[in-house]
């Protein structure tokens, strides 16, 4: 995530971030109405520079994701704290027997560029995705597809010399334009959890100008068909977005302009947000968190909100120094979260006890048996495993607040197993992933997960089954990989979710990650702002920003 979002994929919950200079929007009409001012007015909110071009299909972190979420508006959405979720470019998702399912979507939504919404553009960016010669991060979320292994190829030895060999077809034989308005989509065995995932953002659709245009070049001037539109884009300075006065569906924006600010350092966004040179920071910084200072800072401009996001520590199993479980479960066993909650975080995260975040329908059989802080079991374990040589490096990006708890945690786990470790900082977030998905890691890294949709399943299927979207580890256990597509494949919640809790115990006694603090999120706002909500992950809600 995306992550959803993001999640979306390993996420960067990270704000982070670069020069903040000038008044927060500043383009208000301060002369006329509250209306006339929200109507023709701006504002700023925080961000992070995308790890890549903003094109759906291809962005796993949330730089990019929270942007693709403004500019576009899925089938459905997720309602904030939970919930089923409901239409929004789609005017219904039925099926009759859990397989295929028949898709008609709203008339009259538009692209950014006018064109008008159709049915082929989700079928021709879901082709697009899932074909592996387009290389896309996010294709495997077309795997359910009847058709997807004729269009998806993978390399037959991992990272290793061979390649991937061509696919047979470049189009799934499960997905079908009924017409304008209506698609069928063939899953290739029953399933009940499909339609929950449409709201994230790989099943975006896309406008036909992109298929006829580089897809990095289109990305960095992108065409979406959400509530506002792309404008302009400085790298590590700023995203313009703008109201896109031709919406129809129901999250209207009021305000005219967003600029999304890329700060390198996030106590510099929030100082912007202290001096009302901000209107919106997502996430306020560790160091002021101490003895609730954010609180006494902002006033009733202090937003708190529960999100689906876990913070990880992961391993490189692809690196022959973390392939020991015995090993990893001893370091898991060595970190005493409840310290670093209490004292980095000031308890404004806990300790996780599971696999998935708090109120994920589903994830109470995700329990974490190796996030209990235990050090007698984890020297025991540390000596099963024969031991560890060298310095255990831990890689944080560090334009975020990650540095206090890493530090915390490579010296609990030095205190604890008597061994050398070190947290390192990467300077930006854009090159830790980009060196994560190259799979060039020597050492842990951080591994923050931003739910996509709300299902358990989010919290395996992407992180450790084969070949997954957000697999950075490289982990593949056979019966994981098993036990998922069985669960994918059932035909009711009740008995995906069973299936989803077998396979988590295998991840549970194989750790090849280590849940670490479960997040409550801590925000902000300026005065010039009100009525700000934010969505389910967390994210500003910009339909609900209005001007003072």
């Amino acid at each position: 995530m995306r992550v959803s979002k993001r999640a979306s994929a390993v996420a960067a919950i990270a704000a982070v971030a670069l020069v903040a200079t000038g008044c927060g929007g500043g383009d208000d009409d301060e002369g006329g109405t509250t209306t006339d001012k929200t109507a023709n007015g701006a504002i700023t909110i925080d961000g992070t520079q995308p790890a890549f071009p903003l094109v759906p299909a291809n962005t796993s972190e949330t730089g990019g994701g929270d942007i693709l979420d403004f500019l576009w508006t899925g089938l459905i959405n997720y309602p904030p704290g939970g919930g089923q979720p409901t239409n929004a470019v789609a005017e219904s998702i039925d099926t009759s027997d859990a397989q295929t399912y028949t898709i008609k979507i709203k008339k009259g939504v538009k692209f950014h560029d006018g064109t008008e919404v159709k049915s082929k553009n989700f079928v021709d960016a879901w082709n697009f995705a899932a074909y592996s010669e387009n290389g896309q991060q996010q294709g495997t979320f077309f795997s359910d597809i009847e058709g997807y292994a004729d269009v998806h190829t993978d390399d037959p030895d991992g990272e290793g010399p061979k390649k991937a060999p061509k696919p047979a077809k470049d189009k799934m034989s499960g997905l079908a334009v009924v017409d304008d308005y209506t698609f069928t989509v063939k899953l290739s065995a029953k399933q009940s959890i499909f339609p929950v995932k449409l709201g994230y953002s790989a099943f975006f659709p896309m406008p036909d100008s992109f298929f006829t245009t580089d897809p990095d070049t289109w990305g960095k001037k992108p065409v979406g068909n959400g509530p506002v539109k792309f404008v302009s884009w400085t790298d590590n300075v700023e995203i313009k977005l703008t109201r896109f006065d031709d919406y129809t569906l129901d999250d209207k924006v009021k305000i005219k302009d967003v600029t999304v600010k890329l700060y390198q350092e996030d106590t510099a966004a929030y100082a912007d947000l202290q001096a009302n040179n901000l209107d919106f920071q997502q996430q306020i910084p560790v160091s002021a968190l101490a003895g609730e200072k954010w609180k006494a800072d902002l006033g009733d401009r202090a937003l708190e909100v529960p999100i689906p996001v876990q913070q990880f520590i992961a391993f490189p199993l692809y690196d022959k120094k973390f392939q020991n479980a015995d090993l990893r479960k001893a370091i898991s066993l060595a970190i005493n979260r409840e310290e670093i909650a209490s004292k980095i975080f000031f308890n404004t995260r806990k300790p996780s006890t599971s696999w998935a975040a708090p109120g994920t329908p589903y994830a109470d059989a995700f329990v974490c048996s190796v996030c209990k802080y235990d050090p007698t079991e984890a020297k025991t374990l540390l000596a099963k495993a024969g031991g560890f040589s060298g310095e255990l490096l831990m890689y944080y990006n560090a334009d975020a607040s990650h540095k206090d708890w890493f530090e915390a945690a490579a010296a609990s786990i030095a205190t604890t197993l008597n061994i050398r470790a070190r947290a390192v900082g990467v300077p930006t977030f854009a090159v830790f992933r980009q060196n994560i998905e190259a799979h060039k890691m020597d050492g842990m890294f951080r591994a923050g997960w931003q739910a996509d949709y709300p299902i358990s399943e989010n919290w395996l299927g992407p992180l450790y089954v084969k070949g997954a979207s957000s697999n950075d580890s490289l982990f593949d256990n056979a019966d994981v990989n098993r036990l998922y597509a069985e669960g994918r494949d059932s035909t009711s919640l009740d008995a995906a979710a069973a299936k989803f809790a077998e396979a988590i115990k295998i991840v549970d006694a194989e750790v090849p990650s280590i849940p670490i603090v479960s997040v409550t999120q801590q925000s902000g706002v300026s005065d010039r702002v009100k009525g700000v909500k934010t969505n389910w992950v967390g994210s500003i809600d910009l339909s609900s920003v209005e001007l003072v």
